[in-house]
């Protein structure tokens, strides 16, 4: 897994929504209210639709090197089989597992994470289900270097105890594209994370999910440095043909895209159309992420 991780050709899809996400991510899929009565029938169609999409033939580590889970789906199986364990046995996908509880109310012009007081029960859990590693998301608005400085410590202090349980987090802080001070918090916050990650020692590796920068390629210095398994991007409510055209400029950065993966596909679709449009959708981002 770490080597598929480290020079794998492809990319991480996010399969991640969670509770807050879920309605609209299925009114996307064309499944709107009326197609549950209530929150476990809601979660019920969203497995439906992630299964649908691991079992498509276009799915597969040749293409799409890892995936992100949300909790819940998995603890739920594919065929009889644990998600995590399907994606690895039989798509050769590597799993990750979405560990934070959304983001606290906005300070110093950033969102930090909510406490996460079940940390250690989902690294066990994760361990359990072969899980290669986490992800977890902080949000920058501004360039305010007192926030920023936050949102990575606190990323940090919490990947240390991710990588001490034995998998390797993908540390998530996103600046926001809609950001007046885009470009300037972007800057900061490659010199906060080069800080940290420098200090990190020799058996301590991350992994960076960070938006598709102002300036291409300013995340070079991460992309190259020996405890950063991976610089992947989000595309951050881009379109998928807007966060491919941004991606494509970054070299060694790679795509992990929710929304921008799945655009244009829905529940109504008849499996050939279905798959048709997903291949397509995953060979425009697999081309954006090597380049």
């Amino acid at each position: 897994m770490l080597q598929q991780m480290r020079s794998g050709n492809g990319f991480i899809a996010a399969l991640d929504q969670s509770g807050g996400s879920t309605p609209k991510a299925l009114s996307l899929y064309g499944l709107d209210s009326s197609a549950y009565s209530n929150e476990a029938e809601m979660f019920d169609r969203m497995h439906e639709m992630r299964s649908r999409l691991i079992k498509s033939p276009s799915f597969n580590g040749n293409r799409v090197i890892g995936a992100i889970l949300f909790e819940m789906t998995m603890e739920r199986t594919i065929d009889g089989i644990g998600t995590a364990e399907y994606l690895w046995s039989k798509k050769h996908v590597v799993p990750f597992l979405k560990v934070d509880n959304g983001l606290a109310d906005e300070a110093n012009d950033v969102q930090l994470m909510k406490p996460i007081p079940e940390l250690g029960a989902r690294i066990a859990a994760a361990n359990k289900h072969g899980v290669f590693g986490t992800k977890m998301r902080s949000v920058i608005n501004l360039a305010n270097q007192a926030g920023i400085d936050e949102v990575v410590k606190q990323q940090f202090e919490v990947g240390k105890e991710i990588i001490a349980g034995g998998l390797v987090p993908i540390i998530e802080p996103e600046v926001s594209i809609k950001s007046p001070e885009k470009k300037e918090a972007e800057a900061r916050l490659k010199k906060a994370l080069l800080e940290y990650a420098n200090a990190l020692s020799g058996d301590q590796n991350i992994m960076l999910k960070l938006s598709i920068p102002t300036v291409p390629n300013l995340y070079k210095e991460l992309v190259d440095h020996p405890r950063v398994v991976r610089v992947v991007a989000l595309s951050g409510g881009y379109s998928r043909d807007e966060a491919n055209k941004h991606l494509a400029e970054n070299t060694g950065v790679i795509a992990s895209f929710s929304r921008a993966l799945v655009e244009g596909l829905t529940a109504q679709q008849h499996d050939a159309e279905f798959d048709k449009a997903l291949d397509a959708s995953i060979q425009s981002i697999y081309d954006a992420s090597i380049k």
